[in-house]
Parts: C-alpha cells; structure tokens; sequence
C-alpha cells in the first residue's frame, strides 16, 4: 500500500506533542487531571476563547465524551436531537442509548440540522407519551465535511435558547471545522451550551477537551466522568498535548494543513470530471468512482468506501496533519491511470 486516506488518526502522534511527552516521562504528577500541565492546558484553552467561565474536563475518546455530556445533561425521559448522519446516530454503536437516552433524528441540509429541523422535532414531540426534546446535537466540521457558519450557529443557538434546550456542538474535527469557517474560536462560548474540543483525529495520541459554558451544567461533572468511566488515572497524558498543542498555534496549523491538501485533491479531481458527493471545505473529501476503478485504487491506497451512488460508488479520502503534497500528487497520477 502506498498510503492510507482511509482517517486522520493513523499516524501516532504529532512530533512536537510526543516531544512533550518524552520531556516529561520521568516526571511525578498528580493524577486524574489535578497536574500543572492540565492545569495550564485550561488556562492556554480559556485564554485561546478569551473566556474564564467555562469549566474544562479532558477525557480519551469522542464518544466517551458524548455519552458522557449527553447523560450528564439529560434527565431520564429526555431525548437528544441530531442530523440522520450524525455520529452519535451512526458510528456510536448506540452508546447513547445505552444511557437511557434516545437519540432522535432529522434529515437536515448537507449534513447540518436547520432551525426547521429543530422547529419540527419539537412539534411532533407534545406531550408526556413520548420523549421530551431537551438537547439538539451537532459537530463542526460535520460527518460528510460540512460547516456549520456563524450565521447558522447563532440562529440555532438563540431558537435553542429560546426552546429551552442545550447546544451541544461536537468538535471531534474542530480545528479543520474552524479553519474552513467563518467561525473564530473565541466565538463558540456565544455559539453552544458545550463543546468539545478534538484532539485524536488532530494529531494527539489521543484526547478531547470537553468545555461546559452553561453555569447550569457545571456542577459535579467530574463525579459523572469517573461514574462513566471516562476519568483517566494519568490525566497528565492529555493534558501535556493540549498544552503543547494550545501553547501556540499548533492545534489550529494543523487543521489549515490537513484543508489545503484536501482542496488541492478536490480541485484536482474537479479538473479529471470526478463528481463529488458533497462540497466538502474541510479535510474530508468524497469522490464517486465506478466499483473497477475502486477495485483498482485499493491496490494501492486504503480509505472509506463510503455509500452507493446510482451505479457508482462514493468513497471517502481524509487528510491528516501528517498528509504531504507528495502523497497526494501521486494519488492524483495513479487515479488518471485508473480513469484512463
């Protein structure tokens, strides 16, 4: 194989985070996140959002974090909205629902729910016969690499606020979300009720950073992370990287890099009369090819296949941090091969 588009977290770990592990191996930190590292990674974080009330809390993987946000925030009979492709509806193997909770769905527009979405949802739900709406869910950037615009943020949040319920946006993706945007960072403590902030598929070993805005959600969130088990004994281990990530502009560099390699596969592809299945900005990209030109690409490169189109199919490439021109000018070569 000659590389792997298949996701953005096969290779281990950015040099300049490992770096900072390796500094530290021998040091003696206090556990469960209670260490200066963790304790300075919040500090860079509030500083990057221009925001000191807002509680932070770091554990290992996205739908930890989910499951974790969602069941914290919900009461037993309440219910979380999502768009149909969403991850909590798709590729969580029904974590959600394993808290009691159900997990109810719109269409939506490119993968992002609408304030109509939203509107109709709540309408349908109406009495104490069936689950009561009390979060609508998102991610920036969205599972086919769509983003959300402030304008769209604003609206939703204020129609949340206005219905009473939680904004809860998913950032598994968020640094490539951010740099195909018009969104700022220091904007989303307006824009959501929580977040979280991606770090696995952005070049950590791995880690998410969840961010509590709501005064209303912040009490007792660590005693639900250790009920769930989500609370890491060497917290230390994330909070390093999100130090070292946040020290600078590394989170954010790392996601402009993974998009302008991914706009120069779509442009490129554009040029050979390649359809797309989607107008993707971020580092997901989602070309439909016959099944033999498939079959051909897989001799040499992995990635998603991702859905049936008519008698096509469409199939996912994704850009990492560690992605070069390079690979993605050979790919380029070999699919003019392929399509020749």
């Amino acid at each position: 194989m000659k590389y792997s588009f298949k996701n953005d977290y096969s290779e281990l770990c950015h040099p300049a985070l490992l770096e900072a592990l390796l500094k530290a191996s021998t040091e003696q930190n206090t556990g469960y996140g209670l260490d200066k590292h963790t304790e300075n990674a919040k500090y860079l974080i509030k500083d990057k959002l221009e925001s000191d009330n807002c509680d932070i809390h770091f554990v290992t993987g996205g739908t930890q974090a989910n499951a974790s946000v969602i069941s914290h925030i919900l009461r037993p009979y309440e219910a979380v909205l999502a768009c149909s492709s969403g991850h909590i509806n798709v590729h969580e193997t029904g974590a959600i629902e394993a808290t009691g909770h159900k997990v109810y769905t719109a269409e939506g527009i490119d993968g992002k729910l609408t304030t109509a979405d939203i509107e109709a949802a709540l309408a349908y739900h109406q009495d104490e016969h069936m689950v009561k709406i009390g979060m609508v869910y998102i991610s920036q950037s969205t599972e086919i690499g769509t983003v959300y615009s402030f304008a769209e943020l604003k609206a939703l949040y204020e129609l949340c606020k206005e219905k009473q319920l939680y904004l809860y946006i998913d950032g598994a993706r968020l640094s490539s979300g951010l740099a195909a945007s018009d969104v700022e960072f220091n904007q989303l403590k307006e824009l959501c009720d929580v977040m979280y902030i991606g770090g696995t598929k952005i070049g950590m070993l791995s880690g998410e950073a969840i961010v509590i805005f709501n005064d209303q959600l912040k009490s007792y969130f660590r005693y639900h992370i250790k009920n769930k088990g989500a609370m890491l004994a060497k917290g230390y281990v994330l909070g390093i990287q999100f130090e070292a990530a946040f020290n600078d502009n590394l989170y954010f560099e790392m996601g402009q890099h993974e998009n302008e390699l991914a706009h120069f596969l779509s442009n490129e592809l554009k040029e050979l009369g390649i359809p797309l299945l989607s107008e993707s900005p971020t580092n997901q990209i989602f070309p439909i090819f016959t099944k033999e030109q498939v079959d051909e690409l897989q001799k040499n490169y992995a990635f998603e296949i991702w859905e049936p189109v008519e008698d096509k199919i469409a199939i996912r490439f994704v850009t990492s941090w560690a992605t070069t021109k390079e690979v993605c000018e050979e790919l380029i070569e070999d699919i003019k091969v392929v399509i020749s």
